[in-house]
């Protein structure tokens, strides 16, 4: 074979061993550009998932926060409403005590509203010996009302009225001072408390007590209408 068919087979087979090599190296090249992004994609999931968590953490982290905002201000705002309604009634009440203070300075009116209270007391009691205390500066309207009432008692009952002895010894407590209804001292608006001769059976009949179970039972009618004068005032 001569030189030159030797050079020439020699060039052919570098020529493929070279294209060989080069379609190898591209495959491999191929492979790893594929791989990469292979990897890459994983890598982008891997981190738009955390994103995602954290996202869902910190989601639920201001959802519970603004759950329990709210809830502190609902309980805030019902405190308020409470309190509001509370004093609304309150101020109902002081100002049914001061219709009742100007009710007993009405000579006239309170005259006869002692006498109904003591004629009630007498029938609610039934008792043969009634005991009777009120105010000291009312010993003198009461002294001149016990045989009056005694007769209507008799009349109404038609049966003998009992006797009646007025308490000269223990009184109730006189009205408040200059109208002070928010003063700690005991004080009684008017009205009197009967009692059974061994004191066993008491009945208040007082225009405090008369008050008090009138706002027992009107309390959740007061607590309403306070509700719904403060929604008209906002």
């Amino acid at each position: 074979m001569k030189d030159a068919d030797v050079s020439r087979q020699i060039q052919q087979m570098i020529r493929f061993i070279r294209q060989e090599a080069e379609e190898k190296a591209n495959e491999i090249s191929v492979a790893a550009e594929e791989e990469f992004n292979i990897e890459k994609l994983q890598l982008l999931e891997a981190e738009k998932k955390k994103i995602r968590q954290e996202y869902e953490r910190k989601a639920k982290q201001v959802e519970v926060r603004r759950k329990i905002e709210y809830s502190t201000q609902l309980n805030a705002s019902r405190i308020k409403v409470h309190q509001a309604q509370d004093d609304a009634v309150i101020s109902m009440k002081d100002a049914a005590r001061k219709a009742l203070l100007r009710l007993s300075s009405d000579k006239k009116v309170y005259k006869k509203l002692v006498k109904d209270m003591i004629v009630q007391g007498l029938i609610r009691l039934r008792e043969p010996s009634v005991l009777i205390r009120c105010r000291e500066g009312d010993r003198k309207l009461v002294e001149s009302l016990i045989e009056e009432c005694r007769k209507e008692y008799s009349e109404k009952l038609n049966g003998q009225a009992p006797k009646v002895t007025l308490d000269d010894r223990v009184y109730l407590p006189p009205p408040p001072k200059n109208g002070a209804m928010d003063s700690h001292e005991p004080f009684c608006s008017g009205g009197v408390v009967l009692a059974s001769e061994d004191g066993k059976i008491v009945l208040e009949n007082t225009l405090d007590a008369r008050l008090d179970v009138i706002y027992r039972q009107k309390l959740p009618e007061a607590y309403k209408e306070a509700l719904v004068s403060m929604n008209n005032a906002v």
